[in-house]
């Protein structure tokens, strides 16, 4: 069996493979003893900087669960903004119209261009300027704003190549019933590109939601990882808390991620079932184009 990328590998690619995974594996179990030596000589494996976490529930409803939905929070209501206004300006990169195209690719290029973390501090900066915004919410306004513009930028980049990716037989057809370049983006091209764009907006998500610490360690906000502070004076143990903190993280982000790869299952299904182009289905249409969504810078 071949792909359109790369031919299948055989016995001894694989036999490689094997070596090479088990090096892999040799490699990071000695990194691993290694870094637990290394706490356990500095005793941040003794039982009473672990044991909290625990046996004391105060430590979970003070400080690790605020912290958490403080970060969802940042997080669902960047998400919500960024992905119709992402989408909204990918559609715009697409537009016929240069007077369109043109002004929205400036706007795209310029929030991809420039750090999140210096977004957040320019609208923090902002709002205090302005003053209509209150001390006590500002961090989060102004993380929220630094997510949605630099995000938003990114997800019309990645909307702009998922169209991109579908065979250019799906608007020649969409033109010869007669459908307008709006009605043919928003009913032909867009319900197929999202297939092909979901990993790439799943990662962009997750970023989304890590991106958020960075409002605690520079504008205050009391998110998930800025807890660990709080913790380590009460308890002695910022080891353990990064840890158990890290924990918390990637709970939470494989649990997005295996929500998407559902998703996008149940979407090509859907979509197969239907007759619709998915993005397997444009590698063996057009296998001399796009087969898919780059990652965005």
């Amino acid at each position: 069996m071949t792909s359109v990328l790369y031919d299948a590998p055989g016995p001894k690619a694989k036999a490689r493979n094997w070596i090479y995974s088990g090096i892999f594996v040799v490699l990071f179990g000695l990194a691993l003893w290694w870094v637990l030596s290394l706490m356990g000589e500095k005793n941040q494996l003794d039982a009473d900087k672990w044991n909290p976490f625990v046996t004391d529930s105060q430590i979970w409803t003070t400080f690790l669960i605020p912290g958490l939905l403080e970060t969802l929070k940042a997080g669902a209501i960047a998400m919500v903004i960024a992905l119709p206004l992402g989408a909204l300006l990918g559609i715009g990169r697409l537009s016929d119209h240069a007077w369109v195209r043109v002004p929205v690719g400036a706007v795209v290029e310029f929030f991809r261009a420039i750090p999140v973390l210096m977004l957040m501090i320019f609208s923090s900066a902002l709002y205090v300027l302005l003053g209509t915004v209150s001390s006590d919410v500002r961090p989060l306004y102004a993380v929220v704003t630094g997510l949605v513009l630099y995000n938003a930028a990114v997800i019309a980049e990645i909307v702009r190549a998922g169209v991109l990716s579908l065979p250019s037989g799906q608007t020649d057809a969409a033109k010869a019933i007669g459908m307008r370049k709006g009605q043919t983006m928003v009913h032909v091209l867009i319900p197929q590109a999202v297939t092909a764009m979901l990993p790439a907006l799943v990662s962009q998500l997750v970023v989304i939601l890590k991106d958020t610490a960075l409002g605690g360690a520079v504008l205050g906000l009391a998110e998930l990882l800025s807890t660990y502070r709080q913790i380590s004076a009460n308890y002695s143990n910022t080891i353990a808390a990064l840890m158990v903190i890290a924990l918390i993280y990637i709970v939470v982000n494989f649990a997005l991620t295996t929500f998407a790869s559902w998703l996008e299952g149940r979407l090509r299904k859907s979509k197969k079932g239907t007759g619709a182009v998915v993005a397997g289905d444009v590698a063996e249409v057009d296998a001399g184009g796009a087969a898919g969504v780059g990652e965005a810078p």
